[in-house]
């Protein structure tokens, strides 16, 4: 990471990746997704967990070249993959009203110490079409992830009834990763564009730590490498190895 990049994130609590994926990835994510998870009636907000098992453009995302320095980075090198999932949105779809903040539970936090951050839960979303400013989708309020006034946040701006300088809907591109930490106060505002929102919401837990008591199961994979197995190993202490090894680190 930049001093730039851990001065914004420091201050805000997401981070844009710019062009984690090319056109031409998102073109086949895509067309995989149509056969995986096709439309069913007039839905305009659909989810599916576990798109990791949707083939090896997927699986790839588990441990991105382009994202994960950015998850050792802020979470440390026993950083492993909680859960997955995909939202899909269509014009007039509803999400999630703001939720999430600093020590809402045991696994949404963000500390800093001596130059290092470190996150408990937190989430790479890829996106597989764009989200203009306005479009709706993932949302936030920068910087509440130090807030020491999580419950004063008011109901109808937590429903998005009341629109508040402070809430904000980041833009972003197809081919653009997101990282933010679940301690951030963060959503999903009504989606309004025409054309579909996809997005693929990767969620990371320090090694020692679970949101999910889903754990994964690696015969449900095919061609692991050895880096993604460690990444998708369950919750553990002691003996855990550190993601990347340290020849590969020493190359890099």
């Amino acid at each position: 990471m930049t001093g730039e990049e851990k001065f914004s994130f420091d201050l805000e609590g997401y981070l844009i990746i710019k062009n984690v994926l090319s056109a031409d990835e998102v073109a086949e994510m895509n067309e995989i997704a149509d056969r995986a998870f096709p439309p069913e009636g007039d839905i305009r907000y659909r989810r599916a967990s576990r798109v990791s098992c949707w083939g090896a453009p997927f699986q790839k995302l588990i441990d991105h070249p382009k994202v994960l320095p950015y998850l050792v980075e802020l979470m440390g090198p026993k950083v492993r993959l909680d859960h997955d999932y995909c939202i899909f949105m269509t014009e007039g779809g509803q999400g999630g009203n703001l939720h999430g903040g600093p020590e809402v539970v045991g696994d949404h936090w963000y500390k800093y110490w001596d130059g290092v951050m470190r996150n408990g839960l937190s989430v790479v979303t890829y996106f597989l079409s764009d989200a203009a400013e306005g479009d709706g989708g993932f949302a936030c309020v920068p910087g509440s992830h130090k807030t020491n006034f999580v419950s004063s946040l008011p109901r109808d701006i937590r429903s998005f009834e009341r629109p508040s300088h402070y809430v904000v809907q980041p833009a972003v591109e197809a081919g653009d990763a997101l990282f933010f930490t679940e301690a951030l106060i963060h959503g999903t505002m009504p989606w309004t564009a025409k054309h579909e929102r996809r997005s693929l919401l990767y969620k990371y837990s320090p090694g020692h730590s679970a949101w999910s008591q889903n754990y994964y199961d690696l015969d449900e994979f095919d061609g692991l490498t050895e880096q993604q197995q460690r990444m998708l190993m369950p919750p553990s202490v002691g003996q855990r190895p550190d993601v990347v090894e340290e020849e590969q680190a020493a190359a890099d």
